[in-house]
């Protein structure tokens, strides 16, 4: 298997941020929004290029399970990476793996049909602790399952399941993390450097099953993962991703499908999630700590997509570096909390804008449409976040108890906010709100009610 960049001459690059993330000049975030510029990103997103020369695992001395096949994936790994690259084969078979696996540059990690790579989930063999994000702040502690840093040019592809494992040590930390992540957001909210906030053995941040944390040219494709302890697929800092055709069948507490975290050029197509948290997210940073990092997510593109997580389709609630230019089109959203929940507190800070959501097929939900903009300060912060210039059209909506509910502070109310088209068939309440001005609406239907025209709400 080979993946070839695709140039396009016309292009020119600007820096944007740290990390290596570029943006085309074309593409520019002051751009207004339009489909015209999701087509253009999609166009404009490069893959892996990765020599076709494969090795399997087994070469390198790996047995089936229950014997731990660890060193010899990583093995493998060095060997590719030693060569200039290539595709790493984990066999059809149940495989055992004690501890991460840390991915290099031009590196294809290929799951055959067939193949179940099993994690220990034993927690000390994730240690020593690696710099990621947890919750939006930066942080050292517990080694992803599958890890890469800084990496180009690099993919996780193949049919088999990667298994974070029901009996993982992991699991049993949701209650206990509480002290941790508190420690943790006010280190980030205060500015304390990230080489202090080490949070290694006896502590309790659970790790993602799969985290790229500064990438380029980044393929996801076609695996399978279940009992994930934490996310299940993150990006960070990660230019020109593409996440097509997953398989995510994982219900655990923050189980969200993908999380697109201060990454731009990024395509998420084709893909089946059933989880225990949101399906799709969008964020960019918590409080000080992504304000002063300072890396949006922009120039996204969401199509395609079967999701059936807690909530459908979320943006925040870290967002504090920014998030515009995300397009949402011809999604299934099944059923849920939430089908589409944009989050924010007086801590973040941030700009949510040019979103666009459209060709929507929506099952049940609780809430159609929820803006929580004004949960309460944690830290004492005063900087509210500001949504604005979003544009959900051409949806049909089986049934929601709640079709439209936000709460904004009053001194940034959520504003520009536009909903066309959209045929529910079944609705108990319309409206909740608290502070959102200049709302539109135009032919939005409530069974036999139609809704259309100006509406705001804000306190005086």
């Amino acid at each position: 298997m080979n993946f070839v960049i695709k140039h396009s001459s016309s292009l020119a690059f600007c820096l944007l941020a740290p990390f290596g993330l570029w943006a085309s000049t074309e593409l520019s975030v002051d751009a207004p929004a339009s489909w015209s510029v999701a087509e253009s990103i999609v166009e404009t997103i490069e893959l892996p290029d990765i020599p076709q020369r494969s090795v399997s695992i087994e070469a390198f001395g790996a047995e089936p399970a229950p014997a731990d096949s660890r060193k010899a994936i990583m093995s493998a790994i060095a060997a590719q990476a030693k060569k200039g690259g290539g595709q790493v084969v984990i066999p059809a078979g149940e495989w055992w793996c004690d501890g991460p696996i840390h991915l290099q540059s031009r590196i294809d990690l290929h799951l055959s049909e067939g193949a179940l790579l099993r994690f220990s989930g034993r927690a000390e063999s994730f240690l020593p602790v690696v710099k990621t994000r947890w919750e939006g702040t930066e942080v050292f502690t517990y080694s992803p399952l599958i890890y890469g840093r800084d990496v180009e040019d690099v993919a996780i592809t193949g049919e088999g399941t990667i298994d974070g494992n029901a009996e993982s040590e992991f699991l049993a930390w949701y209650p206990k993390a509480e002290p941790d992540f508190h420690r943790l957001r006010k280190m980030g909210f205060e500015g304390v450097p990230v080489e202090q906030r080490q949070f290694g053995a006896g502590t309790h941040l659970r790790p993602p099953s799969v985290q790229i944390f500064g990438g380029k040219r980044v393929l996801l494709s076609g695996y399978k993962v279940i009992n994930s302890p934490f996310w299940v697929n993150h990006l960070v800092y990660v230019q020109h991703a593409t996440v097509r055709d997953l398989r995510i069948d994982s219900h655990f507490p923050n189980n969200d499908g993908i999380d697109v975290e201060s990454s731009s050029l990024v395509l998420v197509e084709g893909n089946v999630f059933r989880t225990g948290d949101d399906s799709v997210v969008i964020k960019s940073g918590r409080d000080l700590d992504g304000r002063t990092i300072g890396i949006p997510s922009t120039h996204i593109v969401v199509r395609n997509n079967d999701l059936g997580g807690e909530d459908g389709i979320g943006l925040g609630s870290e967002m504090s570096g920014g998030i515009s230019h995300v397009y949402f089109t011809d999604n299934i959203l099944r059923s849920g909390m939430s089908a589409f929940r944009f989050k924010s507190n007086l801590d973040r800070g941030g700009l949510v804008e040019k979103i666009r959501l459209r060709n929507f097929e929506v099952g049940s939900f609780d809430t159609l449409f929820w803006f929580q903009l004004n949960y309460p300060s944690k830290l004492g912060g005063n900087f509210p976040a500001t949504y604005r210039d979003i544009v959900f059209e051409d949806m049909s909506v089986e049934e929601v108890k709640v079709v439209f509910e936000a709460h904004a502070p009053a001194a940034s109310p959520l504003r520009d906010v536009q909903f066309r088209n959209i045929r529910i068939e079944s609705a108990d309440t319309p409206f909740i709100v608290e502070n959102a001005v200049d709302l539109e609406f135009e032919n939005v239907r409530l069974g036999s009610q139609v809704i259309d025209g100006k509406l705001s709400w804000r306190e005086q």
